[in-house]
């Protein structure tokens, strides 16, 4: 095992201290690890990382608003990894901003605080995996500004949207009303959302296609009825997938597509789909609400679909 200078300007503010040294950069290979335990340290990590390190969080709080703005590659990923007790607290802000970073991997960590909690912006190919996410002012995880390819999968995401104006999606895919925001084909995958969920567990917007939400568990307590919000999972983009996900607890119905732009929010396939709609109050109370279907806009509710309270599945013809 090697040892190489990775980290500068963090490794010239160690040796002006008399304390130990808790930071290591250690290489086999190409590829460096660089341990971290307080907030300073990372922040310092995050500017100095190449393609192909990796960061690695100690447990413990780490306060502040933490930002990556150097890309990875995708044979050379960059990672930032720890357990669900290495927790990013912001206080306003960005947990995690993902800014330009195009090709990171976040792992097992906690993110909690501030306004937004991950927010990737401008960023292929972002994995983020077996997170926790909660108690923000807004939504938990946004991919936009055309961060396509992302993943996020086998997370927990809950409490969101505390300043109360409905802003507190668990997913959110793309920019209300901006059709050049391509965050395509961004993957929503085995993750438990909710409860106290201030918006919709799962938001697509137009200008978005190719989203898949697949395995995912669904808890809607937390829905305001603020901007519409009254289902676990909205889709306003193009060609999405929804398979094989649980929902329980919602306002008025399950899943929902809309055309909130002409030639969007269709295209969407429901499949494998359980709902519970015990105690929904709204006025249709149905599992999937198509809002705009036609030759033109089709959308597809398979019969592998079911759904138990409400008044039924869905407003439009059933598929085999």
């Amino acid at each position: 095992m090697r040892t190489r200078t990775l980290l500068p300007a963090l490794l010239a503010t160690v040796l002006a201290t008399s304390g130990p040294d808790l930071t290591s950069a250690t290489t086999a290979g190409a590829a460096t690890v660089v341990d971290v335990s307080t907030a300073a340290e990372l922040k310092a990590a995050l500017a100095a990382v190449v393609p192909g390190d990796t960061v690695r969080l100690a447990d413990g709080t780490y306060t502040g608003n933490f930002k990556a703005t150097v890309p990875g590659t995708p044979s050379a990923r960059i990672t930032l990894i720890g357990s669900s007790g290495a927790v990013l607290t912001a206080n306003g802000g960005y947990g995690l901003y993902l800014n330009g970073a195009s090709y990171w991997t976040v792992q097992g960590v906690t993110v909690t605080g501030g306004q937004k909690g991950i927010v990737a912006d401008a960023a292929n190919g972002v994995v983020i995996d077996s997170v926790t996410v909660h108690d923000l002012d807004m939504e938990g995880v946004h991919f936009r500004r055309s961060s396509a390819d992302g993943v996020i999968r086998n997370s927990r995401i809950h409490d969101t949207g505390h300043d109360g104006r409905g802003m507190g999606e668990g997913v959110y895919v793309g920019t209300a009303g901006d059709l050049t925001d391509r965050s395509d084909r961004v993957q929503i995958i085995n993750n438990t959302i909710g409860p106290g969920v201030g918006g919709e567990n799962v938001d697509i917007k137009e200008g978005t296609t190719g989203a898949s939400i697949i395995g995912n568990t669904f808890d809607g307590s937390g829905l305001t009825g603020a901007n519409f919000d009254d289902s676990w999972v909205d889709v306003k983009g193009n060609d999405v997938l929804v398979d094989g996900n649980t929902g329980s607890r919602t306002t008025n119905n399950g899943y929902e597509t809309h055309t909130q732009q002409s030639g969007w929010g269709c295209g969407t396939v429901f499949r494998n789909n359980t709902s519970d709609l015990s105690g929904a109050t709204g006025d249709k109370q149905i599992a999937f609400n198509i809002t705009n279907f036609g030759a033109s806009c089709p959308a597809t509710v398979h019969s592998s679909n079911t759904v138990t309270g409400g008044k039924g599945l869905t407003n439009i013809a059933v598929t085999p």
